[in-house]
């Protein structure tokens, strides 16, 4: 099932007190990203992030999920309705995100 541009947008308005947010559709899904570095993405209609220690931390009873089939596991968020919490999230967990792959020519 791919996710519905209507939750992408939800999504993006909770963090719009955050800069440099945007996001990438892939394969009828979208990967969000926050000041450049890959946070998680919007699969299935559910925001998931990647499992960093911050992310741990920062929801320490998060359940993991998988993105799609064949994928690592990722943390869920269920508290999208919290714009301050998920905000807080994503600056909590930019330090332990690596740094974005630079592309070859």
């Amino acid at each position: 099932m791919a996710s519905s541009r209507e939750f992408l947008n939800f999504i993006l308005e909770q963090l719009s007190d955050l800069d440099e947010v945007m996001y990438k559709p892939m394969m009828g899904e979208f990967m969000i990203y926050y000041r450049g570095k890959l946070v998680g993405g919007v699969y299935d209609d559910r925001l998931l992030v990647k499992p960093v220690k911050s992310a741990s931390e920062y929801m320490p009873q998060a359940t993991y999920a998988l993105p799609y089939d064949g994928a690592k596991e990722m943390l869920l968020v269920d508290n999208i309705d919290d714009k301050e919490y998920l905000c807080g999230l994503f600056e909590a967990m930019f330090d332990d995100l690596p740094a974005p792959k630079i592309k070859k020519r």
